[in-house]
């Protein structure tokens, strides 16, 4: 039998483009969570009102809807191999350089710089590692990509926390620690293969080919994946047709997802001192333990993203969304309840964080696959920005109704999801990426195999 990328076994080829886009994820967690610890320090170093705060801590997600909206298109064009490697090398020296930085201003333009790097490696990192993923190791590969998101976070917080004995130019260092990881992930990137699915859209066979055999073997050819399919290949190919309803599905469930992950993450510390749970830098070290839950409900996806993409995501906004009702109905939660609310939060709403990369990715076919996760990446990143910059103030108002404001942020992303999200589980990506609308399946129904009989 002819060696085939969708029924293949994972190989090690295939577990190291997975753990390569991930290492990429993790630095974007690292980036994006390293600042919660260090705002603090910086709005006491600048005397900062809200408005600066959330300006620095919003910076870069503004700067990712850029970065999504350009690169996703840039990359369908020129190729995934190149900005795979470009946005890499961006970080190492935006990262480095924020150790310099003598005004917020300056901060805000190099975190902006960050956001940029990181939505443009959002659009490529889910689609690199789908396009070379096995039909039915796709979701658990692309769990474990995104899990590396929630490790970058959770990594960030301990270095953080670590490092606040430095003293008052204790943010620099954290800042400019994220080139520590940025420059280990470009020296393991560099000679990852191109595409083999970007190279046939090219016309590009041999190549294609050559890629193949090196992965699966010399009899492996390019016979499964040769749709010849080239009907969708221009931007304005994802607002038309049937793929303008699945742009407007992942645009809106991606936001709902991360407008309350980013402003809890961001001002997590912050927010924990106001439940009254610790002071000082311990307050840092509840954070640490809370990010652990978020590592844990990531990989916890692994378990279920087979079973169903829909109900996973159903299941995910509906559950998140009663933690967060509970401490804004609660007065004075004690600090197990506090922490025990945050964790069940933390796994329900990041155990379907993986449907981030596997949506895009399965929705769409090769042509328009990065440009549709880079427009997702950018326009969620608006719903992420809003929460991330309006959250100091609405926590300086009430911390229980920014919690309420999550909550229905939550119960939003359920609504949406039920209404449009598809269900794509055991589907091949060429089937799952076509023109014809997939099945939407009940919650907690499975959708059948391709070739098992239902």
């Amino acid at each position: 039998m002819t060696p085939s990328l969708e029924h293949s076994r994972p190989t090690r080829t295939h577990w190291l483009i997975t753990m390569y886009a991930g290492g990429g994820e993790f630095c974007d967690g690292y980036i994006l969570s390293i600042i919660g610890v260090a705002l603090p320090l910086i709005t006491t170093a600048y005397h900062l009102s809200s408005f600066g705060a959330g300006l620095i801590g919003s910076a870069s997600l503004i700067g990712m809807f850029v970065g999504g909206l350009i690169f996703g298109q840039i990359t369908d064009r020129i190729g995934r191999q190149k900005v795979y490697l470009a946005d890499i090398a961006a970080f190492i020296v935006l990262s480095a350089l924020q150790l310099f930085a003598d005004a917020p201003w300056q901060l805000v333009v190099l975190r902006f710089g960050l956001g940029v790097a990181i939505g443009a490696d959002f659009a490529i990192a889910g689609t690199i590692a789908s396009e070379f993923a096995p039909q039915k190791s796709r979701g658990p590969l692309l769990v474990v990509m995104v899990t590396m998101w929630s490790v970058g976070a959770a990594v960030a917080y301990v270095a953080g926390w670590a490092m606040l004995s430095i003293g008052s130019d204790a943010w620099r260092w954290m800042l400019a620690s994220s080139a520590v990881p940025a420059v280990m992930i470009l020296l393991l990137r560099i000679g990852t293969p191109e595409s083999p699915r970007w190279l046939l859209s090219k016309g590009r066979v041999d190549e294609a080919r050559a890629v193949l055999k090196q992965m699966l073997g010399p009899d492996a050819d390019v016979t499964d994946i040769a749709t010849g399919d080239t009907s969708a290949s221009r931007y304005g190919d994802i607002f038309r047709g049937p793929y303008l309803k699945r742009t407007i599905f992942i645009c809106v469930f991606w936001a709902c997802q991360l407008l309350p992950i980013y402003a809890i993450s961001t001002y997590e510390p912050t927010i924990l001192h106001s439940f009254g749970l610790a002071k000082g830098n311990a307050s840092y070290l509840g954070a640490v333990i809370i990010q652990v839950f978020y590592v844990l409900g990531s990989l916890s996806g692994a378990l279920v993203v087979n079973r169903g993409r829909r109900s996973l995501l159903l299941w995910s906004f509906g559950i998140a969304a009663l933690p967060l009702l509970g401490l804004a109905i609660l007065a004075r939660p004690p600090a197990g309840v506090v922490i025990l609310l945050f964790a069940v939060f933390g796994i329900a709403s990041f155990a379907s964080q993986c449907l981030q990369a596997i949506y895009p990715s399965e929705l769409f076919p090769t042509g328009v696959r990065a440009t549709a996760n880079g427009f997702a990446t950018g326009v969620s990143r608006v719903g992420a920005a809003v929460g991330t910059y309006g959250a100091p103030m609405l926590l300086g108002y009430s911390t229980r109704l920014a919690m309420l404001t999550g909550a229905l942020v939550c119960a939003a992303g359920w609504a949406a999801s039920f209404f449009l999200a598809p269900e794509t589980s055991g589907m091949s990506l060429d089937d799952a990426s076509s023109g014809a609308e997939p099945v939407m399946s009940p919650p907690g129904e499975r959708r059948p195999a391709v070739g098992e009989v239902a």
